[in-house]
């Protein structure tokens, strides 16, 4: 019995054994998380699939001081600069990272940013992500790109189907009021999409980050609204035109006679803290962090297919004030949001929804 009992062990052992062997590599070779050593930075790392965007503290000098980077990637990967390596970010770096079954890469762009943002947006800026599916817009000052601008595009690639760049919710357009313009458009998400409760896509673009993994599970929280800001906002102003589509469904693709779509804009300022790094599409309005608020009212929206001017000024929220030391420490965030329909983010409104913006500041002291 006693060798009996051996033998067994021993077959049980090379089995055990002949499965770790026989378990495939890691394949994925991605960037989880970018660690900057140092205390440098005015918000958390950007990464965006093969892109990473570091706003640096105005101080720091970008010219002759190189900036050491961690990273924490997929399990088994590798990457090359290795961490902890130093680098001049003067001008954008690259890293590739291999998978732990060597037979895939991936090369990310870190580019770091210490100017601030701009105020003005003319939405001349664009060029395709790195799958070339969609069009993604971008700042730039002091002859530097500043992706500062997110979109919901990342999750109608996964769930509207194959379409042209153009053909996207949100995308440029060249008849702007001067030069090019954004154009929001309400679009089906067709058969995949009535699957998973998101029967529509309304064009939307926004000052901050989508992050894709979560619009499946979680719409809401999937965009992070606001990048810091040392100034007083006092009023947005621009142009605009907008046409309604011409069916109105709710969240469920029913018809709702009687109802018509309307668009969305506003900015945004509000405080930042060890708790509250940003507000999303769940807290932009009830959060007390939000300080606050510039948005068109309802009344003012009109029709039109005429380059139509808007100026709105920001509200302080009941019992809130702005703190200027806070604002020269950087903990206040602002955003710009717009959407071609007011309630697509729970996936009411009209396919077929236009909004048309351009020639945007947000006037500040």
């Amino acid at each position: 019995m006693k060798i009996k009992s051996l033998i067994l062990s021993l077959l049980v052992g090379i089995s055990f054994a002949s499965c770790i062997q026989n378990e495939p590599l890691n394949a994925e070779c991605d960037i989880l998380s970018c660690i900057v050593e140092g205390d440098i930075l005015k918000m958390d790392p950007r990464i965006e699939n093969d892109r990473i965007y570091l706003m640096i503290t105005p101080s720091f000098d970008l010219q002759t001081t190189d900036i050491v980077l961690d990273f924490i990637l997929t399990p088994g990967a590798t990457i090359d600069p290795p961490s902890g390596t130093p680098r001049n970010f003067s001008e954008p770096q690259t890293y590739v990272v291999t998978s732990e079954d060597k037979q895939w890469h991936k090369t990310y762009t870190i580019s770091c940013n210490n100017d601030g943002i701009t105020t003005e947006y003319s939405f001349e800026h664009y060029e395709l992500n790195s799958n070339q599916k969609y069009y993604i817009f971008y700042d730039v000052i002091n002859d530097k790109k500043q992706y500062i601008w997110a979109s919901a595009n990342a999750a109608f690639e996964i769930i509207g189907g194959k379409t042209l760049p153009e053909d996207y919710p949100t995308a440029p357009y060249p008849f702007g009021v001067e030069g090019n313009c954004v154009r929001l458009e309400t679009k089906s998400t067709g058969l995949a999409g009535q699957l998973v409760k998101m029967p529509i896509a309304a064009g939307s673009l926004f000052i901050g980050e989508f992050i894709a993994k979560d619009s499946m599970k979680d719409p809401l929280s999937a965009t992070h609204f606001g990048v810091p800001f040392s100034f007083i906002p006092v009023r947005l102003k621009g142009y605009y035109k907008y046409k309604p589509g011409p069916v109105f469904t709710d969240g469920n693709n029913k018809v709702v006679e009687g109802e018509t779509d309307s668009f969305d804009l506003y900015s945004i300022l509000y405080e930042t803290d060890d708790e509250v790094k940003y507000l999303d599409g769940s807290n932009f309005l009830t959060s007390p962090n939000l300080i606050s608020i510039a948005r068109i009212k309802e009344e003012d929206k009109v029709v039109t297919d005429e380059w139509t001017s808007f100026s709105v000024y920001f509200k302080l929220q009941p019992g809130k004030t702005i703190d200027l030391q806070k604002l020269n420490e950087g903990k206040y965030n602002v955003s710009i949001v717009m959407s071609s329909s007011i309630n697509g983010d729970l996936f009411r409104g009209a396919v077929g929804s236009v909004l048309l913006v351009d020639e945007v500041e947000l006037v500040h002291f």
